[in-house]
């Protein structure tokens, strides 16, 4: 027998997070800043510079010891 009934879905913390955002206008590349490899990354998409900028987004905690910043 089919449920039509769906289970509430939960809610996902956000935070105001750091990002790193791509500065050409045709890209819509970003990444985390505490997911970079870098001080000053480069795009990975286009390979353009990119600034330092703030997004709400869910909270995620990067455990990894490779991503300490050089």
């Amino acid at each position: 027998m089919y449920n039509s009934r769906k289970k509430p879905l939960e809610e996902i913390p956000e935070e105001l997070t750091a990002i790193w955002s791509c500065t050409n206008d045709s890209c819509k590349g970003w990444t985390r800043d505490n997911f970079s490899f870098s001080v000053q990354p480069i795009c990975p998409l286009c390979q353009s510079e990119m600034v330092k900028g703030e997004k709400m987004l869910a909270v995620l905690v990067n455990t990894s010891p490779s991503q300490t910043k050089k």
